[in-house]
């Protein structure tokens, strides 16, 4: 695939990506400006593509089936944490429009600044990336949505205290991709759909006892 077209359109095809609000961002917020330079001709292929400090942009394709399972709307909230080059945040951004707003977070030093540049490109004025801390998340705040990018070792239950009522987490743990939603009385419903790689998430869990 040589263009962004030709990819959305892939995907389209293939089942994978099929909300307009999803399939439009897609079209808006083009894969090109997050892939470092020496990728050009990878740019538009369906895979994970490496963007420093051993952390990669990952594949369209996962990409939009992890935005389907969480199904952002206009106007929410979310966090988005792994941000990497900032081309899932950038996404989000798109979707949850002028009255959302999203809240990117990355422990890599280097990446914050990269992702803080690319998302500068699109002018998202409610949307911004940081420096991840030691806890996953941000403790204390809650969201509608929340996305991990990266890989956790178990389910990291802190996240679950961060959804509001009726949020969304997705979230790869070990090789799969867990859906949870959180009930209205704090109950949480899980989805699973196994085969998929990531990079570890690094994070230290707080300790309940």
């Amino acid at each position: 695939m040589s263009t962004n077209r030709e990819l959305i359109q892939s995907m389209q095809n293939s089942g994978v990506l099929k909300t307009p609000q999803i399939i439009e961002a897609f079209e808006k917020i083009d894969r090109k400006y997050f892939v470092p330079e020496g990728f050009e001709e990878a740019i538009y292929r369906d895979a994970p593509l490496p963007i420093g400090e051993g952390q990669t942009i990952s594949q369209p394709s996962t990409v939009a089936f992890m935005l389907e399972l969480l199904q952002p709307r206009q106007g929410d909230s979310v966090l988005d944490i792994g941000s990497g080059s900032a081309w899932t945040t950038s996404l989000l951004c798109a979707i949850v429009g002028e009255s959302g707003h999203v809240t990117g977070m990355e422990r890599v030093e280097r990446l914050v600044s990269i992702g803080q540049k690319n998302l500068s490109q699109f002018g998202f004025g409610q949307c911004h990336i940081e420096k991840a801390g030691k806890e996953l998340g941000k403790p204390g705040e809650q969201f509608d949505k929340i996305l991990v990018s990266a890989s956790a070792p178990e389910i990291p239950f802190s996240l679950f205290e961060q959804l509001k009522p009726n949020g969304v987490l997705v979230i790869p743990v070990g090789n799969s991709i867990f859906k949870f939603k959180k009930l209205q009385d704090g109950r949480i419903q899980q989805e699973e759909y196994a085969g998929f790689v990531f990079v570890p998430l690094i994070y230290q869990e707080k300790q309940f006892h």
